[in-house]
């Protein structure tokens, strides 16, 4: 009975993946050729598929689960994705499907995908993907109230990605934590005690820097793509480029500085820490911030994400939140970094700055609504807030949720092991 329960486990998901089938059919249509010139659809792409994927292959026996689960949820998401976040904007009950959904259907998944980060090798398949199905429907909403409601400035979704899936990602992790154990470790009827899978191996962290350097490249790519105008695109890959260099020089600089045999470097700071300059900036990436002031964000970046992984994910993890991937020091942290930064550039928005149009294109609200830069500042502080409670809460309650028996919670002796979920050669 057991072993049949087993073959259908993934059962679920061929009726969730029919029920979009019929939901298609009946409110999808093409889009016109407004938006086929949307810029960063191929190249964030590539981000998602392999950028992510390889990032997460360095744990030593859970290489197989990076790729395949992260392949899974991203084509499951991406589907969910487009219908979630067009609700929001039908037109006569339809729902039009254009290069510009699609991509922004392909960043929802990014958000998904650093809540697995979080989760990596804790949750079950099952589980993951029925957190991937209902955060998906949440962070649509929380991207329509940053968007639409707040008209928050957030081109490179620091604010609504990043952090969004970072904190909804550990408040999974808050409700699935368990005790910690006072057990000695399990021998397997051996005198050696078994190997801790929560680790790399020398080949898997090299894996994981493909994923890494996939990354690195494409972001300016990430960050530009709903840009409205030409100089804004120019300002947010020039932007981008300058804060990921800044923040790897001063990561391989603070890494040797702090890590535990000091003068070498740790790989999980060089994996990492290097791209939270692309976080850090993606909410003022298309802002007048100046190309110093992209190096700074960098610096503060890199500085930022190295610190955590030192220092605070230790912390976190004798309370018994797991974040394998630490993903609240490479998306969390310098996605509210970011968002606090959107807060005083937007504050000191001028029209003499940056031009009428480009001001209007860069904030809709100070074009649309008359808004002033005092109020917009307010409003970004108000999308960060949001998004952080909106975030930790949510999934925590999708946490628990989780827990039940039907989403097959795995035993502490199956976590960061593939060979529950593969036939491994």
């Amino acid at each position: 009975m057991v072993l049949k329960m087993s073959r259908m486990k993934y059962a679920p998901l061929l009726v969730f993946q029919l029920v979009l089938m019929v939901l298609y059919f009946v409110f999808v249509r093409y889009g016109d050729g407004e938006d086929v010139g949307v810029k960063g659809f191929e190249d964030t792409h590539v981000m998602i598929f392999i950028g992510f994927g390889f990032l997460m292959t360095f744990l030593k026996k859970y290489c197989y689960s990076a790729l395949g689960f992260n392949w899974l949820l991203a084509a499951l998401v991406i589907q969910w994705a487009l219908l979630c976040q067009s609700f929001y904007h039908m037109k006569d009950n339809v729902i039009q499907v254009t290069k510009k959904s699609l991509l922004e259907a392909d960043i929802m998944s990014a958000t998904v995908l650093i809540t697995f980060g979080a989760l990596l090798g804790v949750a079950s398949g099952v589980q993951l993907l029925f957190i991937a199905v209902v955060e998906t429907a949440v962070a649509c909403l929380n991207i329509w109230l940053v968007a639409d409601v707040f008209k928050a400035a957030d081109v490179g979704g620091s604010i609504a990605i990043h952090s969004f899936g970072a904190y909804f990602g550990l408040g999974v992790s808050l409700a699935l934590r368990s005790k910690p154990s006072t057990e000695a470790p399990a021998t397997n009827g051996n005198t050696v005690p078994a190997v801790d899978l929560n680790g790399p191996s020398y080949i898997s962290d090299v894996t994981a820097m493909i994923g890494s350097i996939f990354l690195w490249i494409y972001w300016p790519s990430f960050n530009s793509g709903l840009t409205k105008t030409d100089a804004e695109y120019q300002r947010a890959v020039i932007n981008t480029y300058l804060s990921l260099a800044a923040a790897t020089v001063t990561t391989f600089i603070i890494s040797s500085a702090v890590s535990k045999y000091h003068g070498r470097l740790d790989m999980v700071h060089i994996q990492n820490s290097t791209l939270a300059g692309g976080v850090a900036v993606g909410s003022v990436c298309n802002m007048h911030i100046g190309p110093g002031g992209a190096i700074a964000v960098g610096i503060g970046a890199g500085l930022l994400s190295v610190l955590g992984y030192r220092y605070l994910t230790p912390k976190l993890t004798k309370l018994g939140v797991l974040d394998t991937c630490g993903v609240n020091n490479l998306h969390g942290m310098p996605g509210l970094y970011s968002g606090l930064l959107s807060v005083l550039f937007a504050a000191l928005a001028t029209k003499e700055k940056y031009g009428a149009p480009e001001l209007g294109a860069v904030f809709d609200a100070m074009k649309d609504d008359g808004r002033t830069a005092s109020n917009q500042a307010l409003y970004q502080f108000i999308a960060l807030v949001v998004t952080f409670v909106l975030s930790l809460v949510s999934g925590f309650f999708t946490g628990l949720l989780s827990k039940l028996p039907i989403f097959e919670s795995l035993k502490e002796n199956e976590k960061y092991d593939d060979e529950i979920n593969w036939e491994l050669p």
